[in-house]
């Protein structure tokens, strides 16, 4: 299949600590991105949510707090993920409900500008 794309489009998805979009936290991401030359770039890494994760959570994806105890916090990664973001379209399941508004909510909190109105959200 031939992509014909304006801009980098980013596949993703994101583990958490629950569904709530203003309280939990990201526990792990993975992006693919598509260049518009095709080429592909994965990057997929776990973070410290500094909070516990729940049980209920942790039987859904598997992740624990001992998994993320060595790992760094969104905060620290924020910037340079900002800017591997930076011009991509976003695309993934169930990502305009969810994953986009968590991951936008997290740069917030990070203090990070992340601006989706440019973008197309697939």
């Amino acid at each position: 299949m031939l992509l014909h794309l304006k801009n980098p489009l980013v596949v993703f998805d994101l583990e958490t600590t629950g569904t709530s979009i203003a309280n939990d936290r990201i526990v792990e991401f993975s992006f693919v991105k598509v260049h518009i030359n095709g080429e592909k770039e994965v990057k997929t890494m776990r973070i410290n949510p500094a909070m516990p994760i729940p049980i209920e959570s942790s039987l859904v994806h598997g992740i624990y707090d001992k998994d993320v105890a060595d790992a760094p916090t969104f905060k620290s990664v924020a910037k340079n993920l900002a800017k591997w973001l930076e011009g991509c379209d976003l695309g993934g399941f169930n990502s305009i409900k969810f994953d986009v508004p968590i991951l936008a909510e997290e740069f917030l909190r990070a203090d990070v500008e992340f601006d989706v109105s440019n973008r197309k959200l697939i």
